[in-house]
């Protein structure tokens, strides 16, 4: 009985851990292309896109950087500084597990 209940334990935890690790590639992945279509809006435009509806539909262009609004792995919305803190490069931060910028949780 004790250890079915630890086992059990375990394949919850693990079930947990796996979710996590799969949501957090997600977001990676999510921020390397919000990322990459910034650089390209930046190429084609010269300027750093005001939000992310101009990666969606750029001013006097017929691209289209994105095909919709990017997300983190958890269904919320990635935050895009442009330019960021270093000039060159845009920051684009998932609020992570938690969904707040606060905690010290973030993807970047």
């Amino acid at each position: 009985m004790l250890g079915t209940a630890l086992l059990a334990m375990l394949l919850v935890g693990f079930a947990r851990y796996a979710e996590h690790r799969v949501r957090t590639r997600n977001t990676r992945v999510a921020i390397a292309r919000v990322k990459q279509a910034i650089d390209r809006f930046r190429s084609d435009v010269g300027r750093c896109p005001t939000s992310n509806t101009e990666l969606l539909h750029p001013p006097l262009s017929q691209k289209h950087y994105l095909d919709s609004i990017p997300e983190d792995g958890w269904g919320r919305p990635l935050h895009i500084t442009c330019p960021g803190h270093f000039q060159d490069e845009a920051d684009v931060i998932s609020a992570g597990p938690s969904g707040s910028l606060l905690e010290d949780d973030n993807i970047q």
